[in-house]
């Protein structure tokens, strides 16, 4: 028996081990043959197309852009500048109107000045210099002064001058006589005042 065993032993030893079956990783991809290659090509020339299709686009969609953002800032500009100027007007029609009004009455004015100049009878001339003492008064409390006077300097900005002379008993642009009164309302000149000037 222990022969069999021992015979047995060797017939294992001497049978080659079974190996198992290799096998070997399917690593390589197959080459593509013309015609898919052709095909890739052919899909990759039309994706490049799109891409640059979209590039301009996009560029086109930024300039479109930049354009309308520009044009808003502008208009925001010129909506700004416009609710100013009619802020500004608005607070100025007020003045402009009161201003306007106290020039269509000063003519009425100079005429009743230039009848109290002529009036034949002290009691006319009385009534006539009433009439302006009262008026005067009426303009001072609206806030409207009067300027003007003869020995006053000239101011091109506030005087019109119409006449020239050489006087050596006055000063250099110094107002000689005054043909017509000016009136003013704070910085706002309702009237130049006409004069003639010295030297």
């Amino acid at each position: 028996m222990d022969n069999e065993k021992d015979e047995l032993k060797d017939e294992e030893k001497e049978k080659p081990e079974e190996s198992d079956p290799v096998t070997e990783p399917d690593d390589k991809e197959e080459e593509p043959t013309g015609k898919e290659k052709k095909k890739l090509h052919k899909q990759l020339k039309e994706l490049e197309a799109k891409l640059q299709k979209a590039e301009k686009e996009q560029d086109k969609a930024k300039e479109t852009l930049a354009e309308a953002n520009d044009k808003y800032l502008r208009m925001l500009a010129e909506f700004d500048n416009y609710k100013k100027r009619t802020a500004k007007e608005s607070e100025a029609k007020y003045s402009n109107a009161y201003c306007d009004a106290v020039e269509a009455l000063l003519p009425v004015f100079d005429n009743i000045e230039r009848a109290a100049d002529y009036a034949s009878d002290e009691q006319s001339k009385n009534g006539l210099l009433l009439i302006i003492s009262n008026f005067k008064d009426v303009l001072s409390k609206m806030g409207v002064e009067q300027f003007g006077e003869v020995g006053d300097e000239f101011n091109a900005d506030i005087h019109s001058a119409v006449m020239h002379i050489e006087d050596e008993n006055l000063g250099e642009n110094t107002i000689a006589e005054v043909f017509q009164k000016g009136y003013k309302k704070g910085d706002k000149i309702i009237r130049y005042a006409t004069v003639k000037v010295a030297n």
